[in-house]
């Protein structure tokens, strides 16, 4: 729980403070005092009579009452303060700085608990154990440096890592990126990122609360509350950026589905942000750019301009740009050669518009003013001026400050001459501006943002499926393992998903009795087999009862046979869609291509059920074979429409059967009209 105490106490006590401030308990009352905290501040230290100007009381119960305590002592006493300070002192916030719980050992695990019992009975704030503090405009109850600057419209930022925390905060520094708060949550006993994501959507307030949030994790341990609280924020007006650390893990079984094969929980976090909108990044350096860009105006379109007096920078930001999926559209005609005209001879304005080593600062302004007023066709415009000794830099960044405080287009500063520049540079960030000291990291995090799409819809229809119907199926499933063919076709129905009439049967007679009917050309397919083509468990085209028989008795004879599903033979371009259930995220929904666009090249898409049609139109238009479903070389492609009706219909199928863990739908036989599930397997575990 997050309350005033924690934020805004009157009235703060350091148990452990010190004299000596290359210890925590005495650097963070130097950032307590620095910060200007206006509140009284007290320090519990049995050694001390003063700690930096300070009363130190020697013992707890001389303690007046007091607001929030900051605990910078060895773990193993952290639970009796916690207990004497919030029943006879009246502490209602507790930051607890101290290691050695439950990162550590099971016995610090029990010190921990006993202090969230303690908190959790008297209603009381708790950060950490483990952490580095919090730090607000209000009282900086942090140990570490850099301190950043701090502005109520700056970004706010919560960590998992209380080191790694210290690390960003120093990149983001010397971007000129300021901050409202820095939360280091540190082993989240009470408050996790979640938590302070829930605080900050329900009590947001669009005038005076930052709309950037910055977010380091190394654990989602609540994820539906995450993609709640995050989607809000973003429709609220704010934008949300996040490392998840430890995106390498692979899962811990060895999967029997293609699903199971290609997924992992690092694709379920994938699919996670990109349902809420959140931007990912993979780098400390990524994450602050990315913060430092939605301090500037949106980027509504995709067109950018470069101006920049060095050719290099200018060409390396073109092919990073490009790459990403932004236009660096030619700039020519009239207008271009007006411009060119107001620059020095050999200048080009045909974008990158290079000014030159020798162009002034008002040609800079010049160039910025084109881009600005007359080029229409320009949505963001990006500055590449560094120090090529031949000009005041004072003026030209003057200029810079002048149009970014002018221009409705985002005016991006790329000024990379931080060390023979340096106090130029200072200058500019000390007016409030960011810096983005390398043009292709500024490309490469701009791309990531411009192509988030904006938070998914989250209700869905569930009538599409007939979930009773699914209920009962499931309910009635005994025993662990894929289950039989029959149930697995009963399912599809009741989602509405289009199959191939088809017959399973260890009766010879019955299998060709049906493929009569049904008309030759037929698939035979083995039955009891996970992997059927590994087994040869599978004959197409065949085309006579003599042939289906003399498959029907081949296959019997493979290993683990229990039957022989006959279908109907039709034609169309292999599509797969798969599922796996995730712990806490619930079901990562795939798409793709089938064959070997799944098995070799892994050619999928991904979102976390249930899905709306708009979120399964943008898994399949991100494939790389998306030009083969749109239709490519004269081969008419596939119907889109029901491709993505079929990814939401299994969705809220899965959305109601936690107890399916793998999926397989492949293929689904696509042409310009249906989509048909010819073959699929459930994987059930309750």
């Amino acid at each position: 729980m997050i309350n005033q105490q924690l934020l805004k106490p009157n009235s703060i006590v350091v148990v452990g403070g010190s004299n000596d401030t290359q210890k925590p308990g005495g650097a963070v009352i130097r950032n307590l005092l620095s910060g200007g905290f206006q509140g009284q501040l007290h320090v519990i230290n049995p050694k001390e009579d003063e700690v930096q100007g300070i009363k130190a009381f020697h013992q707890a119960d001389e303690l007046p009452q007091t607001d929030m305590a900051i605990l910078v002592v060895a773990a193993k006493y952290c639970p009796e303060y916690v207990e004497f300070l919030a029943a006879e002192k009246g502490v209602r916030a507790f930051i607890i700085l101290s290691a050695g719980f439950g990162e550590e050992t099971h016995e610090g695990a029990i010190l921990e608990q006993q202090i969230l019992d303690t908190c959790e009975k008297y209603q009381a704030a708790l950060i950490g154990p483990n952490c580095i503090g919090l730090l607000t405009a209000w009282h900086h109850s942090v140990f570490t440096k850099p301190i950043p600057a701090l502005s109520a419209k700056g970004v706010d930022f919560i960590s998992g890592s209380g080191a790694t925390a210290v690390f960003i905060l120093e990149s983001a520094v010397s971007k000129g990126l300021q901050f409202n708060s820095v939360w280091s949550i540190g082993n989240g006993k009470q408050i996790g990122i979640e938590d302070v994501l829930e605080y900050m959507d329900e009590h947001f307030d669009a005038e005076k609360d930052s709309h950037v949030k910055l977010l380091y994790v190394e654990n989602i341990s609540k994820p539906d509350k995450l993609l709640k609280h995050a989607t809000s924020l973003i429709q609220k007006g704010c934008r949300i950026a996040a490392i998840k650390a430890g995106s390498s893990e692979s899962g811990s079984r060895a999967a029997s589905s293609h699903t199971g094969a290609i997924a992992s929980s690092d694709s379920a976090v994938e699919a996670l942000f990109k349902k809420a909108g959140i931007v990912r990044c993979y780098s400390r350096e990524e994450l602050t750019t990315t913060g430092c860009i939605f301090t500037l105006p949106r980027v509504e379109g995709r067109n950018v301009a470069i101006v920049t007096h060095a050719g290099g920078p200018g060409v390396m930001l073109t092919d990073a740009l490009s790459k990403g999926g932004m236009n660096i559209p030619s700039l020519d005609g009239e207008l271009a050669e007006e411009l060119k005209g107001k620059l020095f001879p050999g200048a080009s304005a045909a974008n990158p518009i290079d000014i030159l080593a020798t162009g002034t600062p008002e040609h800079l302004g010049i160039a910025i003013d084109y881009c600005e007023e007359k080029f229409d066709n320009i949505d963001a415009i990006m500055v590449i001026f560094g120090t090529p000794g031949l000009v005041e830099l004072y003026d030209a960044y003057n200029v810079l400050h002048e149009k970014m405080l002018t221009c409705k287009k985002p005016v991006f500063p790329i000024l990379p001459s931080i060390k023979t520049a340096g106090p130029e540079v200072a200058d500019f960030l000390s007016k409030g501006h960011v810096n983005f000291s390398d043009e292709v990291t500024l490309a490469n995090a701009l791309t990531r943002v411009v192509n988030t799409p904006r938070p998914a819809s989250q209700g869905c229809d569930a009538s599409m499926v007939d979930v009773q119907r699914v209920r009962e199926i499931i309910d009635g499933v005994k025993d662990n393992g894929y289950i039989a063919p029959k149930l697995v076709n009963e399912l599809l129905q009741c989602a509405g998903i289009p199959t191939v009439p088809e017959f399973v049967s260890n009766d010879k007679a019955a299998i060709v009795e049906f493929a009569k009917k049904a008309g030759y050309p037929v698939v035979a397919k083995v039955v009891g087999p996970v992997h059927k083509s590994d087994v040869g468990g599978v004959k197409l085209n065949i085309s006579s009862d003599e042939q289906l028989a003399g498959e029907f008795d081949r296959m019997m004879g493979i290993k683990d046979a229990t039957a022989v599903m006959v279908q109907k033979m039709i034609r169309g371009t292999e599509l797969f869609i798969g599922a796996k259930y995730e712990p806490r995220f619930g079901h990562l929904v795939l798409c793709g291509l089938g064959g070997i666009f799944v098995e070799a090249l892994k050619d999928v898409a991904g979102g976390l059920a249930p899905l709306s049609i708009p979120e399964a139109q943008s898994m399949i238009r991100s494939l790389r074979g998306y030009k083969i479903i749109q239709g490519t070389r004269g081969q008419k492609g596939v119907n889109e429409e029901k491709y993505a009706d079929i990814i939401v219909r299994l969705s809220i199928l899965l959305h109601h059967t936690p107890e399916i863990k793998e999926m397989d739908i492949n293929p689904l036989l696509a042409d310009d009209d249906d989509v048909t599930a010819v073959d699929a397997r459930i994987l059930v575990e309750k």
